[in-house]
């Protein structure tokens, strides 16, 4: 039992800095996709909706690739509390802007967005 139990602690050391980087790179590649979504969307709302998922996502990936590479407990601890604040306040805050902005009047993109066809059924 006690092999067994080393062999599978020998095999998490070498196998968390490699799982841990990949999931920091994962999650850097989430919050890439999210900022082109953003760039890429036609409103406001597909926007806000593209920044809030990707973000929360990408940093939860991100902080769990660190919990794997972490030296000790007390650096995932901290890294626990920064999971949750962020999982509370990033969605909250976007719900909130969100609000804000539909409070404001702004109204959502509906239907296809210069489209070639639209054109051309507009001039039918």
């Amino acid at each position: 039992m006690a092999d067994t139990l080393a062999n599978l602690h020998q095999f998490f050391e070498l196998v968390r800095y490699p799982a841990g980087s990949a999931l920091c790179l994962a999650g850097a590649i989430l919050c890439v996709i999210g900022t082109i979504g953003v760039m890429r969307f036609p409103d406001f709302y597909t926007r806000m909706h593209a920044a809030s998922i990707t973000d929360t996502s990408g940093g939860t990936v991100i902080l769990v690739g660190m919990a794997l590479m972490a030296p000790d407990w007390a650096v995932v601890v901290k890294l626990g509390v920064i999971f949750w604040l962020m999982f509370l306040t990033s969605p909250t805050a976007s719900h909130a802007v969100a609000n804000a902005a539909h409070t404001g009047g702004l109204q959502p993109l509906i239907g296809r967005i210069n489209s070639k066809r639209d054109d051309e059924e507009d001039a039918a």
